[in-house]
């Protein structure tokens, strides 16, 4: 078991990132600055946050209970020593890569997840706008092969709070590129751009915490092209700066679609498991959808090719 210390370590570091929201925001408020910032959005951020704790403090037992009962049976005796916490933080990494991108493929998960997408802005207060549900969603189970192969929970908790830490400098649009080593193996400002951008050749990429060879590996993986600019937001942006709204939203769409009358179970489970935009009568739009259109919009865009220079299909 991990000594006390690395967690007041993690709470530390936690509250000294913090402070680089402000001083963010003053470089953003000098002229030419690539960095923006809205008083409405921000503040909807730390509501956002502030409820976010309260609910993560309500609904951490079913974290604790799941991996507790894991671990309680579990295959190997696993200690804590540097090796395993490598080993469990690259494993968890891998679970986080999952646990996001099913979040973001299923409307359920996307009901919980969305909320952090749903600014549209993108610097270091990004951060704080987190997810009330995401403990109730059922993601948590996640993680608890990690704790039934023998890793204690407060491992577990550990590297994931190190993973977490790791991804708040991230949200910025103040850093350009990394060295291109950096920009390969992990996640950076640019690959989390593309991540939280609404544009179609965008949209369900770079799902990493902290290895974007996971992405590599898994084919999602989509490089920020500097001659699309992003736009940050949903595909259908929210219109509000309400916490309580922007928190449970995606809920109250989940329920009036479910309400609708004369709709078949496959339609109800399709609009409660089915991935963002599904909808019974096609009058939505997936992910899919809306790429295939974009690829459309480019490939009419692009030049006819001179005889031998290829097709001028502009691909994703």
């Amino acid at each position: 078991m991990p000594d006390p210390v690395y967690f007041r370590a993690a709470n530390v570091a936690q509250l000294l990132l913090l402070l680089l929201i402000p001083l963010e925001a003053l470089i953003a408020a000098r002229p030419g600055a690539k960095a923006e910032y809205d008083r409405h959005d921000t503040l909807a951020n730390v509501g956002v946050s502030i409820g976010s704790v309260l609910f993560w403090g309500l609904l951490s037992w079913l974290f604790v209970g799941g991996v507790t009962f894991a671990y309680a049976h579990r295959v190997f005796e696993i200690p804590f020593t540097w090796w395993s916490f490598a080993l469990v933080f690259v494993l968890d990494d891998c679970r986080y890569y999952w646990w996001h991108r099913i979040g973001h493929r299923s409307r359920w998960f996307w009901a919980s997840h969305g909320v952090h997408h749903s600014s549209r802005h993108f610097n270091l207060s990004t951060n704080l706008r987190q997810s009330w549900t995401s403990e109730f969603s059922g993601l948590v189970l996640l993680n608890v092969p990690l704790a039934w192969l023998g890793f204690h929970p407060s491992i577990i908790a550990l590297a994931f709070a190190v993973n977490l830490l790791y991804q708040f400098w991230i949200h910025t649009e103040l850093i350009d590129r990394m060295p291109r080593w950096f920009e390969w193996l992990l996640n950076t400002p640019s690959h989390h751009r593309v991540h939280h951008a609404s544009n179609p050749r965008y949209l369900d990429a770079n799902y990493a915490g902290v290895f974007m060879i996971w992405d590599r590996a898994f084919g999602t993986f989509v490089p920020e092209q500097t001659e699309e600019p992003v736009r940050y937001g949903l595909v259908k942006n929210l219109g509000t700066f309400n916490p309580v709204r922007i928190a449970l939203q995606e809920y109250a769409g989940i329920a009036r679609d479910l309400c609708a009358k004369n709709l078949g179970w496959r339609a109800r489970i399709g609009y409660f498991f089915g991935p963002p935009g599904w909808s019974h009568d096609g009058s939505r739009a997936t992910t899919e959808a809306l790429r295939a259109a974009d690829k459309q919009r480019r490939c009419r865009r692009s030049p006819t090719p001179a005889a031998g220079l290829g097709d001028g299909i502009t691909t994703l």
